[in-house]
């Protein structure tokens, strides 16, 4: 992980293993995530892998190891230690997040993906649910997610098919904002994140809470929180320079308070 300029990138970097999690990426990519939770200084994540993939999930070769040994609640802790609070993390922090898609997103790693604001894709990015393929459910908030994205219909195409999506045939169906050429992937999805870096951080943050409640409560309660999280913003820092700006006509610097 680095941080630069508001902008914290963080990398899952097992080329050779497709980016799939083993135990030791797991608990780093945990610790990644819950330290730019915290940190003031970060406005934007940007989420990437290295290599041909994305993120491929679970790493099989080690679950295989672990299945022979262990009862399904004992090889399946890991949902809720890691997969889990990832997924929770990404989703809810209060800082948006940017998933650059470099190639191969399949099972939880797609749900990592999914649980991003914003997704760029590589023209050689594909996408799979992958779950029922080894006769599995989905976890990392993938059946949370995926219906919101594409609605319930496609979703239960998605999971229960697990076909392989091309970057185009996910641009489609609305899984990704912007497919580019692989070359241009690290500056579209790095542009993007600076951009987000830049605005009204604690705005955005009010944006992810209100689009995360707004599907399930009734709309008097999207309302009362609406009104609510303006308030909030009327009384930041951010929108007071908004203002002064706009009767200056110039543009606003914000600062992320």
């Amino acid at each position: 992980m680095n941080r630069e300029n508001g902008v914290a990138t963080i990398t899952l970097n097992r080329a050779d293993a497709f980016n799939s999690l083993d135990l030791a990426t797991k608990v780093a990519l945990l610790d990644a995530l819950r330290l730019v939770a915290d940190d003031p200084t970060v406005r934007a994540v940007l989420f990437t892998g290295t290599g041909r993939a994305f993120c491929v999930g679970q790493d099989l070769r080690e679950f295989a190891a672990v299945s022979k040994n262990g009862t399904p609640e004992q090889v399946f802790a890991t949902v809720a230690e890691h997969y889990s609070p990832a997924c929770e993390l990404l989703a809810t922090m209060d800082k948006p997040v940017v998933a650059a898609v470099n190639g191969a997103a399949a099972g939880a790693g797609m749900s990592l993906a999914l649980a991003a604001d914003f997704r760029i894709a590589s023209e050689k990015a594909t996408f799979t649910t992958a779950f029922t393929a080894i006769g599995l459910t989905p976890d990392t908030g993938m059946s949370w997610l995926l219906p919101r994205v594409v609605g319930s219909a496609r979703a239960a195409e998605l999971l229960m098919l697990s076909p392989t999506l091309t970057a185009a045939q996910a641009a489609e169906l609305g899984l990704v904002n912007r497919v580019v050429p692989a070359e241009e992937l690290p500056a579209a999805a790095g542009e993007l994140a600076a951009r987000l870096a830049a605005g009204p951080t604690a705005a955005f943050a009010a944006v992810r809470r209100l689009l995360r409640s707004g599907g399930v409560q009734p709309l008097s309660e999207s309302l009362r929180a609406e009104h609510a999280a303006i308030v909030a913003a009327g009384g930041t820092d951010d929108h007071a320079e908004a203002l002064e700006a706009f009767l200056a006509k110039r543009t606003p610097v914000f600062r992320g308070r």
